[in-house]
């Protein structure tokens, strides 16, 4: 392992006269660490995702030339410093170990792509390399172990950005690598000027690279915003997304099933009221939240009987969430086209569940740990079919709650023919933490890059009405009973993002590994001429 991190390592350049290495070393641990609090402080509910260029420019001085031992620990700073305050909300309601532990584990993703963009430092054009060996890590994150956790992803702190439209061409990979990129630039920019002040040599290709590394995603997303476009191509529809609230915060909530039932089928029968009474349009259709009626409605006759009841108030096709309780086998967190006369329809099993939310991977030894994993005592199961349903004429794409994290999971939608998105989640767990925010800004990202309006209903936290550019036009207060209403355009056009799909990672994933390979085979030369050197002045 040493030979390997000796091989791969970038030259070290030599010491600055005067000043301690140990001063020097905590410099760069100091900025690491600060890179990662500037990106959490990128992140929605604050509106500052610039501070996101700043982050990447300290960090891109604190692994300049460093050997990848040390930034490995440099990186690791870097990603306990960002999902540390990212991630509280995992420990809203089950303690500090299962969130600390989470951090950790995300932050080694962080600290190995940090060994690969220190590895490529020395590369021309090194900001480029850097950029895409940042992707390889959130691409891998997203991924393993457990099915992923792409939550933080870059690209979610940019809803109010300038690079935002970047995700209409290459979704959230190409979003995430211009920031990066950008924040790069801006570091190698400044060295190159700072070294230009103390030696007078200012390279011409160095210096355009750094540059450009500034001019180019910024142009670029300029250039395409003529494609966030939130024309009625299809027409409109009048949605209403109920938001029925829950009794209690915390997970005890779900002892209160009845209760959260009862909220979301009373709002919707106001709403019945308010429209009969003029106070507002009637919708085409009605979305109710993940975890709506946590009584299955297939074997609970009053849970049906009182669905049934609101959804025939309203007299239009309702998206039920439910948890669905087979005999055997695993629970399913479903979602159910409910018809005011055929009663439900269809269904859509979440397919991505979360793991040790949803299922417990691993359960006796995490019990070890933590008792709450009893709290989940039957696994959920994932669905595997994708969710498009048909409501009084507009197919709607459903994407429950921790699936708006997955790229595949909203594309997959639009692909098989969505010309409007739902994000029924539920969030009551999570109490009044930024847990609601964050995910509410990966639904404003998902609507740009797909081109499609996003509605996404609450139970409690923040639900929300989305154009297609990514613009919240309605919003509900945080743990209040409320029905938005709103008129939305339905797009079937298909954005080059939906087009392209997973290529764009892919060509910035095969980027990064070039960079990594480019830099080993630097490594190995240098170290070959050095040995041949040592043999020529032995032999001398």
């Amino acid at each position: 392992m040493s030979a390997a991190v000796t091989t791969l390592a970038a030259p070290q350049p030599a010491p600055a006269a005067g000043r301690p290495p140990l001063l020097r070393r905590l410099a760069r641990a100091g900025a690491a660490a600060l890179s990662g609090v500037l990106l959490f402080a990128s992140f929605p509910p604050r509106p500052l995702w610039w501070l996101a260029l700043p982050a990447f420019a300290l960090l891109g001085w604190a692994l300049y030339g460093r050997r990848l031992r040390s930034a490995f620990g440099l990186g690791y700073l870097t990603g306990l410093g960002f999902l540390l305050p990212l991630l509280t909300w995992t420990g809203e309601e089950v303690g500090a170990v299962p969130w600390v532990a989470l951090a950790a584990l995300e932050a080694v993703f962080v600290a190995l792509a940090c060994m690969g963009i220190a590895a490529v430092t020395r590369l021309p054009a090194w900001p480029v390399w850097g950029a895409a060996a940042w992707i390889v890590g959130e691409a891998a994150r997203a991924r393993v172990p457990f099915g992923g956790f792409p939550w933080g992803k870059i690209a979610f702190g940019q809803a109010d950005g300038v690079f935002l439209p970047l995700a209409a061409v290459g979704g959230t990979p190409l979003l995430s690598f211009a920031v990066a990129l950008c924040g790069f630039g801006l570091y190698e920019s400044v060295r190159r000027v700072l070294k230009y002040r103390r030696t007078g040599e200012l390279p011409r290709s160095p210096a355009a690279a750094a540059l450009l590394s500034v001019l180019v995603p910024v142009t670029a997303a300029l250039a395409a915003l003529p494609l966030v476009d939130d024309s009625a191509e299809d027409g409109t529809a009048t949605v209403a997304a109920i938001q029925g609230n829950v009794p209690r915060l915390g997970l005890d909530f779900n002892s209160q099933r009845r209760a959260v039932l009862d909220n979301h089928a009373g709002r919707t029968e106001q709403l019945a009221e308010d429209v009969k009474a003029g106070k507002v349009a009637k919708p085409d259709f009605v979305l109710w939240p993940e975890n709506s009626s946590d009584l299955d409605p297939y074997r609970n006759g009053d849970a049906r009987l009182v669905i049934d009841q609101a959804v025939k108030a309203i007299g239009v096709p309702t998206v039920v969430g439910a948890v669905v309780t087979p005999e055997t086998g695993k629970l399913r967190n479903t979602l159910i086209e409910w018809d005011p006369a055929r009663g439900p329809v269809d269904t859509y099993d979440k397919r991505h569940v979360q793991p040790f939310g949803e299922y417990i991977p691993m359960r006796s030894v995490v019990r070890v740990f933590n008792s709450n994993v009893d709290r989940v005592s039957r696994d959920f199961g994932p669905g595997h079919k994708v969710g498009v349903f048909d409501l009084a004429g507009t197919k709607v794409g459903l994407v429950t709650c921790f699936e708006a994290a997955f790229d595949d999971a909203a594309r997959d939608t639009v692909t098989h023919g969505a010309q409007l998105i739902s994000v029924p989640s539920n969030n009551a767990t999570f109490g009044r933490s930024e847990m609601t925010y964050q995910q509410l800004a990966m639904s404003r990202v998902r609507a740009v890059e797909h081109g499609r309006s996003v509605v996404v209903p609450v139970t409690s936290g923040v639900s929300a009405v989305i154009m297609p550019d990514g613009k919240i036009v309605q919003r509900t207060k945080m743990f209040t009973p409320d029905a938005l209403v709103a008129k939305v355009p339905l797009r079937s056009s298909l954005t080059p993002a939906t087009r392209l799909g997973v290529w764009p990672e892919s060509v910035l994933v095969a980027l990064g590994a070039a960079g990594l390979g480019w830099a080993a085979a630097r490594a190995v030369r240098a170290r070959r001429q050095q040995r041949e050197q040592g043999v020529a002045a032995d032999a001398g």
